[in-house]
Order: C-alpha cells, then sequence, then structure tokens
C-alpha cells in the first residue's frame, strides 16, 4: 500500500510560517508609529495644556495628579511606559501559563491583538486638555500588545523545527519592520505636511495613531485565517479552572527554572545586552537632537532609516547563523553594539553624514541580535512550555528595561555630557557578553529536550 512519495510537512509549515510573518507586519506598526515616535510628544502637549504650560514641550515641569501623584508633563509619557512595562512583567507570565494550558495559541493572540489596537484607537481622543483617556489607553494597549506577543512567540515553535527557526525568526522581524517603517513613512508625511492637507499638526499625530491602531487589528486577521490552533503538549490538564492551573504552571517554571542553568543564563545575557538595545534606542534622538545639535529633520530621516536598514540586518543575520550558528552571531552582534557606541561618543558635531552612518550600523545589529535571539531562546524551551516561557522571556525584557535609560540619565546628571551617558551603555553589553560565553548551547537544547541543530 502506497504512504505517499513526498513529505508535505515542510511545505505546511512553509505556509504557515508566511502568515505568522504577518503579525509582525501588523503590531510593528503600533510600535513604530505610536510608542515609538508620536504618543510622547502628543501626550506632553496635551497634559502640558491642563497643567497651564506655555511651553508645551519636554521642559514642562508643572505637573498634573495622577492617582493622587503629582507628575511632571513633560514626563507623563515615560512615567506611563514604565508603569506600563512593570506591570506587565507580573501578568505576562500568567498569561503564558494560560497560552500554554489552553492549547488555543492563535485565537489568544487574536483577542490580545484586537483589544489592544481598540485601546490603542482610543488615543485619537488625546486632545485639548483631555489627556487621562489617552493614559489609560496607551497602557492598557501596550500591556495587550505584550500579551499578544507571548501566543505569537509560542507559535513559531509549533509550525517550525530546531533547525528553521533562525530564519523563520529572521524572516518575521525584518517583514515587521518593512510594515512598521511603511505606515511610519506615510504617517510622518502627513505629519510634517499637514498643512497641505488642510489640517492643524494634532488632528494629523491623533490620525496617525488612528491609522497604526487598524493596521495592528486589520493585518491581524491574515494569520487568524491561514494559522490553525495545535493542542497543547503537555498531558493532562492539572484540576481546577484555568486560571487558576495557570497560577500553578507559573509557580512551578519559577521552581524548576534552576533546573535548567543554560536557559536562565541566556535569560540574564538577554536582560543585560537587550537593556542596552532598548537604551540605545531611546537615547539615539537625544544624543542627535542635544549633543549633535541635529535638526528635527534629520531625526526623522534616521528613524526611517534605521526601520529600513533593519529589515536587511535581520535577514542578513538570518543568512550568517545557517552557517556560523545563531550562538555565534549574537556573540558578535553584541562585539558590534559595544564598537557603535564608543565610536558613537566621538561623532563631531552637526555631521549628518556620519550619524546617518552610526544609524545604518545600529540598523543592521538590531535587525539580527533581537531576531536571533528569539529564535535561539526557543531552543531552550521544555516542549509544552513555550507561552510561558516566552512570558518570562518577555517580562524579564519589560521588567528590567528601565535599568539602561536610568544609567545613561544618572551619567548625563554627574557628568553633563551626553557623550559619557552613551560611552555608559557599554556596560550593558559588556554584561550580556560575559554570560553569553558562559553559556554552553548544546547541553541547553538538550536539557530542555529538543533535538540539537546541525549548526548552533
Amino acid at each position: 500500500m502506497s504512504t505517499g512519495i513526498a513529505d508535505l510537512g515542510p511545505v505546511r509549515r512553509r505556509a504557515e510560517q508566511r502568515a505568522w510573518n504577518w503579525y509582525d507586519w501588523a503590531n510593528s506598526a503600533f510600535y513604530a508609529t505610536t510608542l515609538t515616535v508620536l504618543f510622547g510628544p502628543l501626550m506632553i502637549t496635551v497634559a502640558g495644556r491642563a497643567a497651564g504650560c506655555t511651553d508645551l514641550d519636554d521642559t514642562c515641569k508643572r505637573t498634573v495628579d495622577v492617582l493622587g501623584l503629582h507628575l511632571a508633563a513633560g514626563s507623563l509619557p515615560s512615567y506611563l511606559t514604565s508603569f506600563a512595562t512593570i506591570l506587565s512583567a507580573f501578568i505576562l507570565p500568567i498569561v503564558g501559563a494560560m497560552v500554554d494550558r489552553s492549547g488555543r495559541k492563535k485565537m489568544h493572540m487574536a483577542w490580545f491583538a484586537w483589544s489592544g489596537s481598540f485601546f490603542a484607537a482610543l488615543l485619537f481622543f488625546l486632545r485639548g486638555e483631555q489627556w487621562q483617556l489617552g493614559a489609560v489607553a496607551v497602557v492598557v494597549s501596550s500591556i495587550l500588545g505584550g500579551c499578544s506577543l507571548v501566543s505569537y512567540y509560542a507559535i513559531m515553535v509549533d509550525i517550525s523545527e530546531e533547525h528553521e527557526r533562525d530564519a523563520v525568526s529572521s524572516r518575521g522581524w525584518a517583514f515587521g519592520y518593512v510594515g512598521g517603517g511603511l505606515l511610519l513613512l506615510v504617517n510622518l508625511g502627513m505629519v510634517l505636511g499637514h498643512d497641505a492637507l488642510g489640517m492643524d499638526k494634532e488632528l494629523a499625530v491623533r490620525l496617525s495613531l488612528l491609522s497604526a491602531a487598524l493596521w495592528w487589528a486589520g493585518f491581524t486577521i491574515i494569520p487568524v485565517v491561514r494559522l490553525r490552533d495545535y493542542p497543547a503538549r503537555e498531558g493532562a490538564p492539572a484540576p481546577g479552572g484555568l486560571l487558576g492551573r495557570s497560577f500553578g504552571q507559573l509557580f512551578r517554571t519559577l521552581k524548576e527554572l534552576p533546573s535548567y542553568p543554560m536557559t536562565m543564563t541566556f535569560l540574564i545575557a538577554y536582560l543585560f545586552y537587550n537593556d542596552g538595545i532598548q537604551t540605545v534606542i531611546y537615547s539615539a534622538s537625544i544624543y542627535g537632537s542635544k549633543q549633535l545639535h541635529l535638526g528635527e529633520s534629520v531625526l526623522i530621516a534616521a528613524i526611517l532609516l534605521i526601520q529600513f536598514v533593519a529589515f536587511g540586518g535581520a535577514l542578513l543575520f538570518g543568512r550568517v547563523a545557517a552557517r556560523y550558528g545563531a550562538y555565534r552571531c549574537i556573540i558578535w552582534g553584541c562585539v558590534g553594539w559595544m564598537a557603535i557606541v564608543v565610536l558613537a561618543a566621538f561623532l563631531p558635531d552637526r555631521n549628518v553624514a556620519l550619524f546617518m552612518v552610526a544609524g545604518i550600523a545600529i540598523a543592521i545589529v538590531m535587525g539580527g541580535t533581537q531576531a536571533l535571539s528569539r529564535s535561539f531562546y526557543s531552543l531552550f524551551i521544555p516542549r509544552g512550555r513555550e507561552g510561558e516561557y516566552f512570558a518570562l522571556y518577555n517580562a524579564a525584557e519589560r521588567g528590567t528595561s528601565w535599568f539602561g535609560t536610568l544609567v545613561f540619565g544618572l551619567t548625563f546628571q554627574l557628568t553633563g555630557s551626553y557623550r559619557w551617558a552613551i560611552v555608559a551603555i557599554v556596560i550593558f553589553f559588556l554584561l550580556g557578553l560575559f554570560f553569553l560565553l558562559r553559556l554552553d548551547p548544546r547541553r541547553g537544547v538538550e536539557d530542555a529536550g529538543n533535538r540539537v541543530p546541525a549548526v548552533i
């Protein structure tokens, strides 16, 4: 009796992987347009009006009342982002445990995404002196976005084998950079050309925020339609309701984590070097404007350049990892980050060309290290625990992502120079590299019960 002449598994997986990539395309618009570029300045303007500020920029020191706390209007976006990330650190592990137990990763991703995009759309009403709704909306949408990524990352393990993950993750990141960059290009064009379009600047910004929410919600439909749910891989479910089982699984994971020392070592390494990456992204515009005295148009061009060049960086690192392994690529990525940060400290004032060269270098290593970190870590996750362990991955990132910005700010306060502040970020890449070099990748994959790829 014939059993078939070809293994169609790779073909089916490739089709699902292409569908999976669309969620990177969908959610990146929210992170690029809303969280990275447009929300902060608009919130400062609206909260500043409510506080009675006349100079509506980040120097506004007057305060608004937030749950009894008097917070400077100019600092409100930073406080809201910090609050959302810290709260996420507590919520995401519970969500991850629930995702694994339910066996409905696709639908969890979808409902978190659509709920998050709904709250993101409410930012359209951030106007006049009405900052409160916007504050709630950005916190809730940020948390829900993180919840959707827990499911999204876990799906990668279902639709790819170990040796495929570097390429799959790299294509996803690359696709996300293009999607986020395209909408950001349109939105920045609308904001900068608002007079020609017959609208004021704030309306252009609010419409851009709304477009990011609609983009997120609309393109999420593609993976929802084309992906399929996979059953939970663990054995018989524990007694009790879904939420109760999820808490129990979380506590068990935290207790068992030391039994996977390589997984824990990589998480610690990732905490440090990813914090360095996030701090560079956060501080680049500050450094360019305050230290190098570059204009707004140059900074906007740099943001778009980084977004699109990172597309190539992700794909490049994916190809190199296929030959030399993700582990070596991440190590050399950290070395590259250190070199870029040190050289950036010596950039001359008002030199646009060299600033753009630095932006290209940042984009190449940023796309590569972020994409490969996701796929590399997936190899260290025990089967059936993907949602939970990726929740720890995201929670660790979010719960500590303020360390780098704190060091950056304190160094500037002590030295009065952003050049020293940017150099101080090197310590995070050094610490990440220290723990990476203590890692035994083969042992980590074997301890988790996964197949060791031919090249790791």
